[in-house]
């Protein structure tokens, strides 16, 4: 049976600089559910990139004494070489400065121009570079930005719009029959009273006043603005063609999901719906705008100087802490918080404490007890019924939270297996069987019960923390399971060894000395 697809895209990084923390949340976040879709079953094309024009990236260039294209090799580099350094599995890094995209992009603008949603007037109005958008007087607050409260500048210019009011009811009509499209509600909610219902402009779709971006083939002063470039990344990517497009499109398109920020819903709810029904193409099923991550002390900025970088994260703690970090911190809707203080303690009470000292421990009794040979000998009470039902109801309780996008819950659902194996221990106590010569079967019965329990835990834990499944797995000398296996408790070999060195895991940490 064909596996069912599955499409999942992050948005596309804005090639200005090195991505802090709370960008990387956003990538291994897509990365936990593009394993767990993989792990489940599905076929999935899991896509990332960077978002290469624009006058921001020009002016940036120029400051650095180089040309924009030699500034965004480098910081699309920067960017790429720390989503890999997290362990993230996309299946293509597109590049909006990649030839197939440009020359898509071209016939994308020419048909829609040709089609009348596209036509030249001119621009009036203030305009904030950092935020790459024009505003009127009304949307200012206190004559700033309202986006990032930065000043903005008059401008005048020649320019293209897109015809937004004449698909407005059409996108009203489907954000009410299709409840699930924006994900969590509180941004539909704010999409619909801020911006529909009040009635939408219609959007300036290119640029004269600079040149970094790809030409308008039919009027080459101008230079395609930003949203109709980089929000059709999600279907170039793919292989659309106006003129015809890929089986790999025709397969996976519309996407499943985009995963966004909070801070960019409005594009990926407004705008790029509106574009995809002038294309003529279905909607993607669900958009889901994701809180901030913020510092202690409010949101990252590089100007506030409290900007935490995740290559700095990982060279004190290690990949797969930083990623169980950034996505247990964050709650479904709120922002989340991160702090060295509260890493330090994380790192040290779930991680060394709960998860790696019970992979430590059971290593360690099952070499001094039984020269690492772990046995199932069927001696067994009823503590040990109370464990396996605990254990096997909870990929349920993953999988539930997980089609919810709930992604820190699912992880929790993951370490109260590894806590309830805890609690077995203190229950049956092994150091007191191993006393008794007659309870010798009793006591391998227990640690085999335990090590089978840390494998289903382990196997829970690969969408998250792949490393660290690997690395327990390799300690028990366990195979990978599928999902469907961990219906099933005792798949472990009887007979099997374990190593004969557990590694730790995880080391606690010193908070003075990580603070020093």
């Amino acid at each position: 049976m064909a596996k069912k697809p599955y499409y999942i895209t992050t948005a596309i990084a804005y090639a200005s600089g090195k991505p802090h923390i709370g960008n990387t949340y956003e990538i291994v976040l897509a990365d936990s559910i593009a394993r767990y879709k993989r792990f489940a079953g599905y076929d999935v094309r899991f896509m990332t990139g960077t978002d290469e024009h624009g006058q921001k990236i020009e002016n940036k260039a120029f400051e650095n004494m180089q040309t924009p294209k030699e500034f965004v090799d480098e910081t699309s580099g920067e960017i790429k070489r720390i989503w890999d350094l997290m362990n993230t599995s996309y299946d293509k890094f597109i590049r909006t400065t990649d030839d197939y995209h440009e020359k898509q992009v071209q016939k994308i603008f020419k048909k829609l121009y040709d089609q009348g949603d596209i036509y030249k007037g001119h621009y009036v109005g203030k305009y904030c570079t950092p935020c790459e958008s024009f505003f009127t007087d009304g949307q200012l607050i206190d004559g700033k930005c309202p986006d990032c409260g930065r000043p903005v500048q008059e401008a005048k210019e020649e320019a293209y719009f897109f015809k937004m009011s004449k698909y407005a009811d059409r996108l009203i009509d489907y954000i009410n029959t299709h409840p699930d499209f924006i994900q969590p509600v509180s941004r539909k909610n704010e999409m619909m009273n801020n911006f529909l219902l009040p009635g939408l402009q219609d959007l300036c779709v290119s640029r004269t006043s600079f040149s970094w971006g790809i030409p308008v083939d039919f009027d080459p002063k101008h230079v395609v603005y930003v949203w109709l470039d980089a929000l059709t990344n999600y279907i170039t990517k793919i292989g659309y063609d106006p003129d015809g497009s890929s089986e790999l499109f025709k397969k996976n398109w519309p996407a499943d999901l985009h995963l966004i920020g909070k801070d960019i819903v409005r594009f990926h709810t407004i705008y790029w719906p509106i574009f995809l029904m002038a294309l003529d193409l279905p909607l993607p099923k669900q958009v889901f705008g994701h809180p901030w991550l913020l510092q202690g002390d409010g949101k990252m900025s590089k100007s506030k100087g409290n900007v935490i970088y995740a290559d700095e994260l990982v060279d004190f703690f290690g990949v797969d802490a930083v990623r169980y970090f950034v996505l247990h911190e964050m709650p479904f809707e709120n922002d989340g918080v991160i702090t060295w203080e509260l890493m330090v303690e994380r790192l040290n009470s779930e991680l060394a404490n709960t998860l790696g000292n019970l992979v430590n421990r059971t290593i360690s009794m099952s070499n001094k007890y039984f020269g690492g040979v772990v046995e199932n000998k069927g001696v067994t009470e009823p503590v040990d019924d109370d464990l396996k039902n605990f254990i096997l109801s909870v990929p349920a309780k993953v999988n539930e939270k997980m089609d919810k996008l709930r992604v820190a819950d699912a992880m929790t659902e993951v370490f109260t297996i590894f806590k309830r194996c805890n609690k077995y221990i203190d229950e049956t106590m092994p150091w007191a069987l191993a006393k008794d010569e007659e309870k010798k079967d009793r006591l391998a019965t227990v640690l085999y019960n335990l090590v089978e329990g840390i494998c289903i835990g382990a196997v829970l834990l690969k969408s998250f923390m792949p490393e660290t499944t690997e690395r327990i797995l390799a300690q028990l000398n366990a195979q990978d399971r599928e999902l469907e296996d961990l219906k099933t408790f005792g798949l472990y070999p009887s007979g099997n060894k374990v190593t004969e060195k557990p590694e730790i895991l995880f080391a606690r940490l010193d908070l003075k000395e990580v603070l020093a």
